[in-house]
């Protein structure tokens, strides 16, 4: 029985070593769209467990990891901005401003299923106009959920976090170790 992790993510991919080394990282192929009435709070769980279920009808002896990662801000979900315009926004709206960023995960080896959110509160300092320009001109911003990497460049934007600081990465690792810890004894029983 092996542990695949249903994640193009390189983030993931490299976060995932803190928890085992003996892993393979496959993408998971399935339409992501969420229902327009969905919980902004439930939404990250949600899309884990479709990409979980998409890469376990692959591996069906295996122990899949879907994750997804999504920032909120007053009930919406800031996705990754697609153009400078949209980046620039969600700077001028999260400036000054917490926010919250939850990752779903969802763990599943045939009939069994675990599902859990993280939520981790992040406080955006006052961010001046130059200051977002100049962000948003890098190429950081556009491949992450809510326009920003807390590991890169985006740190000189946040002044607080409470929570999983990798779980605004995109894996909580902590978390995800001890709920796959728990999983994997469970399935042994």
């Amino acid at each position: 029985m092996k542990i695949i992790l249903a994640s193009a993510s390189p983030r993931r991919r490299e976060l995932m070593k803190y928890i085992t080394r003996d892993f393979i990282a496959v993408s998971a192929d399935c339409d992501e769209t969420l229902a327009h009435d969905i919980d902004p709070m439930s939404a990250a769980e949600y899309l884990a467990n479709l990409k979980a279920l998409a890469v376990a009808e692959q591996y069906p002896d295996d122990i899949v990891i879907g994750c997804d990662t999504t920032v909120i801000y007053e009930d919406d979900i800031l996705g990754k901005p697609g153009s400078k315009e949209a980046c620039i926004a969600f700077m001028d709206l999260l400036s000054g401003q917490t926010h919250q960023v939850v990752t779903g995960c969802s763990i599943m080896y045939r009939d069994k299923v675990e599902s859990f959110s993280e939520v981790t509160d992040v406080s955006f300092r006052e961010l001046s106009d130059e200051e977002i320009e100049r962000y948003a001109d890098t190429n950081e911003p556009y491949d992450k959920a809510g326009g920003y990497g807390i590991q890169g460049l985006g740190s000189e934007l946040i002044f607080n976090i409470e929570g999983d600081f990798f779980n605004v990465m995109g894996l909580p690792v902590t978390r995800l170790f001890n709920e796959l810890k728990k999983f994997m004894r469970n399935v042994k029983e």
